[in-house]
C-alpha cells in the first residue's frame, strides 16, 4: 500500500470514529438538551404561577397608569359656566383619590394583545365612570348607608341624594357615550359595538350587581376587545378577571373585620353589623385567605401563552389585589 492509499484508509477511519462517538453520546446530547428545554419551560411557568417571581415595578407602572387615566377623566367632566351641582356631584366622586385599577386593568389588557394605551383610554374612562357611578348608589341610605368613601364624605352626603342619584345616572349615560367616540380613533364599528355591550352588561344583573367577579370580568374584556385581541386572548383574560375580581371581594371582606376606618378610608366592620352573609363570616378569615391565595394561582394559569413581559402588569396587580390593606 502506498503513502497515498494509507493516507486515505486513515482518514476514512478517523471519520468513522468520530460518527460512531456521535452515535454513542447522542442520547445523552439528547436528554441534555430537552432536560434544558423542559427547565426553561418550567422556568417560564413558574413565574407566571409563582407570586413575587419576577422583576417589574408595578407601582410605578399603576402610578404612569393612574395619572393618564386622571387627565382623560378631567378633560372628559369639565367644570362649564354656568356651574351645575350635579356636574360638581359627577366630578366630586369620579376624580376623588382612587387607585384606578379597573380602568389600569382595561389599559392593560388591550397593551397585552397588541393595543395601544391612546386606543383603549375612552374605555378606561368609561370603565371608571361606571365604578364612580356604582360607589355613589351604595353609599345611598336605602342601600349601605355609609358616610366615608376614598376618606372623604360620600356624595349623597355632600350633595343629598336626589343630585347624588342624578349623578350616578349622568355616569352611567357618559360612560357609554364616552365608549362610542371610539370610532373617531379608527376603532372597527364591530369592535365598538362590543365594548359598548360588554359595559353595559357591566352595569346589570350580569355585572355590578352581580359582584366585583362580574364587575372586573367586563373591563378586562373591554380593553381585550378594544385591543383587538382573538376570541382565545378575550376568553383567558375575562376567566383571569373573574379569579382576580372574587379575590377583590375576599379580601375586602377580610379587610372589612380586620382594620380600622381610619387604615380603610371607608366604614369598617359594616358588613358585621348588618350580619351581611361575607366570606369571613362563612368560613372563617383564615380560610377566606387561603381562599384568595388559591384564586391568585388560578388568576396565574389563565395567563400562560401570553408573552411574559407584556403579562407582567397582569401578574402583579394580582399580587397587589391579594396583598392589598385598604
Amino acid at each position: 500500500m502506498d503513502t497515498l492509499e494509507a493516507l486515505v484508509y486513515t482518514l476514512i477511519s478517523f471519520f468513522l470514529s468520530l460518527q460512531l462517538l456521535f452515535w454513542r453520546f447522542r442520547p445523552r446530547y439528547t436528554e441534555v438538551t430537552s432536560t434544558l428545554r423542559l427547565n426553561r419551560h418550567l422556568n417560564i411557568r413558574s413565574r407566571l404561577t409563582s407570586s413575587k417571581s419576577y422583576k417589574f415595578e408595578f407601582m410605578s407602572y399603576m402610578a404612569n397608569k393612574a395619572k393618564s387615566v386622571n387627565k382623560a377623566l378631567e378633560e372628559a367632566v369639565p367644570l362649564r359656566e354656568p356651574v351645575l351641582k350635579i356636574h360638581e356631584a359627577m366630578r366630586y366622586t369620579l376624580l376623588s383619590d382612587g387607585k384606578r385599577v379597573r380602568p389600569m386593568l382595561c389599559l392593560a389588557a388591550c397593551e397585552l394583545v397588541g393595543g395601544h394605551e391612546s386606543t383603549a383610554m375612552a374605555a378606561a374612562c368609561g370603565v371608571e365612570m361606571l365604578q364612580a357611578s356604582s360607589l355613589i348608589l351604595d353609599d345611598l341610605p336605602c342601600m349601605d348607608n355609609d358616610s366615608l368613601r376614598r376618606g372623604k364624605p360620600t356624595n349623597h352626603i355632600v350633595f343629598g341624594e336626589g343630585i347624588a342619584i342624578l349623578a350616578s345616572d349622568a355616569l352611567i349615560a357618559l360612560a357609554v357615550q364616552k365608549a362610542a367616540t371610539l370610532t373617531l380613533l379608527d376603532v372597527p364599528p364591530e369592535r365598538v359595538l362590543r365594548t359598548v355591550q360588554e359595559m353595559v352588561k357591566a352595569v346589570g344583573t350580569e355585572g355590578l350587581v352581580a359582584g366585583q367577579a362580574a364587575d372586573l370580568a367586563g373591563e378586562a374584556v373591554t380593553g381585550a376587545i378594544v385591543g383587538g385581541g382573538s376570541d382565545e386572548e378575550i376568553e383567558k383574560l375575562r376567566s383571569y378577571a373573574r379569579c382576580i375580581g372574587l379575590m377583590f371581594q375576599l379580601v375586602d371582606d377580610v379587610l372589612d373585620v380586620t382594620k380600622s376606618s381610619d387604615e380603610l378610608g371607608k366604614t369598617a366592620g359594616k358588613d358585621l353589623i348588618a350580619e351581611k352573609l361575607t366570606y369571613p363570616r362563612l368560613m372563617g378569615v383564615e380560610k377566606s385567605r387561603e381562599y384568595a391565595e388559591r384564586l391568585n394561582r388560578e388568576a396565574r394559569e389563565h395567563l400562560q401563552g401570553f408573552d411574559l413581559d407584556k403579562v407582567a402588569p397582569l401578574l402583579s396587580l394580582a399580587d397587589y389585589i391579594l396583598n392589598r390593606q385598604n
